[in-house]
């Protein structure tokens, strides 16, 4: 897409799985990213590393306007940063509530606040959040995980609408699944992680898990100036989970 070419892309997480898979895409693409994670130094050139954390808004705002400084300008923010949490409203602690909905809710909420007086003297300003299906599918163990995906997709349709006749795109990503380092490593817990990933496999109607690729090319319409009419909305990438309901095999 040579929509990207001398824009400037702010991807939160972005050192590994979705997060690193959408900023090589970027790149790829011709735009300059900056990826803003814990641990930036494992990023490779020409992907432009910066240390951030989410839960912390001087921290974070530093980084957003280290990134403005050294290109001179941003355009796009794709808020990727997030932790996953397993288990039904009677596993986790106030804590853990606390910890995963201020990283995955809140954290989005300060990029974005930080990157906005940026974003706003762009002339092709977006924000993509990635939420997740668990927003509007039930899945089992997942009640805070959903609980933290639901409230961003409610906040992706909130920023859209306060920031629309700014000039500023809101739109999110839902994924299922996706075949990340770690969901490698989740797999491992179980006595036999080989039956477990068929298991996580066939729970997609294609008959597979999402790719980060898969992801980052959705963030990539979702940010392009040419989907420019395209705001408030989230986009599956779901491998049918969502609408799909098929007969057992067999």
């Amino acid at each position: 897409m040579s929509d990207f070419a001398g824009l400037v892309v702010v991807v939160t997480g972005g050192a590994s799985g979705i997060g690193l898979a959408t900023a090589r895409a970027f790149s790829e693409a011709g735009a300059q990213v900056a990826v803003l994670d814990l641990a930036p130094d494992s990023v490779e050139s020409p992907l432009i590393g910066f240390t951030a954390d989410v839960r912390n808004r001087e921290l974070l705002t530093a980084a957003i306007d280290a990134v403005a400084a050294r290109f001179g300008r941003i355009d796009v923010l794709v808020n990727n940063a997030g932790v996953s949490a397993i288990g039904t409203v009677e596993d986790s602690s106030d804590a853990e509530w606390q910890r995963v909905l201020d990283i995955n809710v809140v954290g989005m909420a300060r990029a974005s606040a930080a990157a906005l007086p940026h974003l706003r003297r762009s002339p092709a300003a977006s924000i993509i959040n990635v939420s997740s299906i668990a927003a509007r599918n039930g899945l089992p163990d997942r009640a805070l995980y959903s609980a933290s995906k639901g409230a961003v997709l409610a906040l992706t349709f909130a920023m859209a609408t306060d920031h629309v006749r700014e000039g500023i795109r809101v739109n999110a990503v839902s994924p299922a699944t996706v075949a990340t380092p770690f969901v490698e490593g989740y797999l491992q817990q179980f006595d036999d992680p080989v039956a477990e990933r068929a298991a996580l496999d066939a729970r997609q109607a294609t008959g597979r898990m999402v790719t980060p690729e898969e992801v980052a090319r959705a963030i990539m319409y979702l940010a392009s100036p040419s989907s420019g009419s395209t705001t408030g909305t989230s986009l599956d990438v779901d491998a049918g989970v969502t609408h799909l309901r098929m007969r057992p095999v067999g």
